[in-house]
């Protein structure tokens, strides 16, 4: 299962465009509330999440993944199941991928100690011990960072990629006419 958090306040593409490829590509994707399962967006977008992570475990969990948006990135900071989760994942060894601001939390967290890692200008302080890139997706063992919204796409078909493999990306983008 791949998961990922919405906080009121998130960046609407950077969670909706991987979503939409990982579902084209086979996965099993369910989207987390923190807080509540109604959860509106940076640009005043409700979304229903499938679950508001009561009772969730991890123990399924192939891949977590942080949307940015402000103040959705805050609010991941702050929240007590998305620290849990990413403690999870880090022991199980699974893939963890954030966006935009979202890399922070993953810095908070030291989970960014000697990676390379992106995000949106101006968090790079907030990526504690990584080297800062500027890359638009960037990817260090298992943790995968990109720069914004602008990157979405790229940042999606790279999950794809790590999720299902090079071919299966590359069909992906063929198909929804994505030029590298």
């Amino acid at each position: 299962m791949i998961y990922v958090f919405l906080a009121n306040g998130f960046e609407e593409v950077e969670a909706m465009a991987p979503i939409d490829l990982l579902r084209r590509a086979g996965a099993q994707v369910m989207t987390v509330g923190v807080g509540t399962k109604t959860v509106v967006g940076a640009h005043h977008v409700p979304v229903i999440a499938d679950s508001d992570g009561e009772g969730l475990d991890f123990e399924d969990m192939e891949m977590v993944i942080l949307p940015g948006g402000m103040p959705g990135t805050l609010h991941l900071d702050k929240s007590p199941l998305v620290e849990r989760c990413l403690k999870k994942a880090q022991e199980k060894d699974c893939w963890i991928a954030a966006i935009c601001a979202a890399p922070s939390v993953l810095g908070h967290q030291g989970l960014l100690q000697g990676r390379r890692a992106t995000c949106y200008p101006g968090f790079e302080q907030e990526l504690l011990g990584a080297s800062c890139t500027g890359a638009a997706v960037e990817r260090d063992g298992r943790i995968i960072t990109a720069r914004g919204a602008g990157a979405a796409i790229e940042f999606g078909l790279s999950l794809v990629c790590v999720w299902k493999g090079e071919s299966a990306a590359s069909e992906l983008r063929e198909s929804i006419q994505c030029q590298k």
